[in-house]
């Protein structure tokens, strides 16, 4: 398949488009369940400035999302007390498409169908440059980490573990 440079507009670039966000493209073949190792290995980026877009749900099955290093995991427990929840789990991939509007591998935090609360590793920000999803599989857009807060709301967090 050709290398695109380009990708259509998706829910998250009109997004950030509408915000005056600037972004960089970076479109790269996608691998199921390959995942940010995989992009990051294939675009030529550090595995923790690719940041994934986790939904996740509180003991009350509220949708939320998590911001993570691609290198790194969720310790949900360390979440859910930052956050004042009894519990937090990852949603199930049906339930995380309904509630984002898109596939679970192409997972943005721009352009969800539904508002949700945003948390983000606060080491995440300490980054010059990431690169996150861009509402589809294959894509990903390089953006300023503050973005995340200034412009989508996302409250730092510290729930970073090793993946196992």
């Amino acid at each position: 398949m050709p290398k695109r440079d380009h990708v259509s507009e998706t829910p998250a670039t009109a997004w950030l488009k509408a915000r005056g966000v600037a972004y960089t493209e970076h479109p790269y073949d996608y691998v199921e369940h390959g995942g940010a190792q995989h992009s990051a290995a294939v675009l030529g980026f550090a595995p923790a400035s690719v940041v994934k877009t986790l939904v996740m749900q509180d003991e009350r099955a509220q949708p939320l999302l998590v911001l993570m290093h691609g290198d790194r995991k969720v310790s949900t427990k360390n979440l859910a007390r930052q956050i004042g929840a009894k519990s937090v789990e990852p949603c199930a991939p049906e339930v995380a498409n309904r509630h984002s509007g898109y596939l679970v591998g192409g997972t943005s935090p721009f352009g969800t169908r539904k508002a949700m609360p945003v948390y983000v590793e606060e080491t995440v920000l300490a980054l010059p440059r990431i690169a996150i999803n861009g509402g589809r599989r294959g894509f990903l857009v390089g953006i300023e980490p503050q973005v995340l807060v200034d412009v989508l709301g996302a409250r730092p967090v510290q729930c970073a573990i090793p993946l196992d």
